[in-house]
């Protein structure tokens, strides 16, 4: 699976702490794995946001994200809820 990040994803991402770059990038490995692992929470977004979906790093922050094909994945936003808005 390829991975790419929107220039906004990599804004977002520069902002964040040490500790939760660090738990970015397991997180980000499981989803190589198994993009639907339980443990990241994947799920479809629903109303304007319903072309994409959502994978959590934590309880907080959660990776917007948009599968492109079937090995093919645009990371479009990082953040805390507000991110949906």
């Amino acid at each position: 699976m390829e991975i790419f990040y929107l220039t906004k994803f990599m804004r977002e991402y520069k902002k964040l702490s040490i500790p939760i770059k660090r738990l970015a990038e397991k997180r980000e490995q499981i989803f190589w794995m198994n993009s639907y692992d339980p443990r990241l929470k994947t799920h479809a977004l629903q109303n304007k946001l319903k072309e994409f979906n959502v994978f959590s790093i934590n309880f907080q922050i959660r990776v917007i994200f948009e599968f492109v094909d079937a090995n093919t994945v645009w990371s479009h936003s990082i953040g805390s809820h507000d991110i949906y808005k």
